[in-house]
């Protein structure tokens, strides 16, 4: 198992309350699994990612990584764990304007210490994987905005990562431009990424093994959105629902 998570809740202080984003999250996921997330606005999506992605810590429960407790790293451990083990994509790039799509790219491997030469191999190869090897000099404005995810997602894999997190991908393109980053996800989870993406979009849901959705805090069953088969697990305290980390989302 990849990473474990049991009985997650996260509170966060706002004015003289404390408000319970999270209540309760079962979620486990193997190697190789591609997980859409779903839920509407305010329903604790992104919490979970930056939790999910070590962004940030729960207040209470357990998670697991790759067989670390996550909840005894200290900061820099955990820092080490993101720029080693997981690759973000967000929906508005986060690319450097002054530096070109190779030199993005190659970012987050100057910061984990791999010399000059293999941190420049290494995001040419991403950026071919990705299909701009024809845009690897250009800077953020000279590309489009599917060119410009196309260099997050590269960045995101050069790494290595043991997981890709993807919050809402597609949220800042055409439709053209999605459905094209789309299958590069398709792609990626094929040569065996392990992939947790966030979304509001049901299409774009429909391309994961997994979708689970996110309520209030909570699990929750829902229609089911993906034409594939199931196989991350979750589990909720919402009432009536148990702490079974092992339990599946059925059609």
């Amino acid at each position: 198992m990849l990473l474990e998570m049991h009985d997650i809740r996260k509170e966060v202080q706002r004015g003289p309350e404390r408000i319970l984003i999270l209540r309760g999250i079962d979620l486990s996921v193997e190697e190789g699994d591609y997980v859409a997330i779903m839920g509407p606005s305010g329903s604790g999506k992104t919490t979970l990612l930056n939790l999910v992605g070590c962004l940030d810590v729960p207040t209470s429960g357990s998670y697991t990584f790759a067989g670390r407790d996550i909840t005894a790293c200290s900061a820099k451990e955990l820092s080490r764990l993101r720029n080693r083990d997981i690759g973000f994509v967000f929906q508005t790039f986060h690319l450097l304007p002054k530096l070109t799509a190779l030199d993005n790219v190659a970012l987050p491997l100057l910061y984990g210490g791999v010399r000059k030469a293999e941190r420049r191999a290494r995001a040419q190869e991403a950026l071919e994987r990705v299909g701009l090897a024809d845009r690897m000099s250009h800077r953020p404005d000279q590309l489009s905005g599917g060119q410009s995810q196309r260099v997050a997602i590269a960045r995101a894999v050069a790494t290595n990562p043991r997981l890709i997190l993807a919050d809402e991908p597609t949220g800042a393109l055409d439709s053209a431009s999605g459905q094209a980053i789309m299958e590069l996800f398709d792609d990626l989870h094929r040569d065996g990424a392990t992939i947790v993406m966030i979304t509001h979009d049901a299409d774009v849901a429909r391309c994961a093994d997994s979708v689970i959705h996110l309520r209030d805090g909570v699990f929750v069953d829902e229609p089911a959105t993906s034409a594939r088969g199931r196989r991350a697990h979750h589990g909720t305290s919402a009432p009536g629902y148990g702490h079974d980390p092992a339990r599946r989302h059925h059609e």
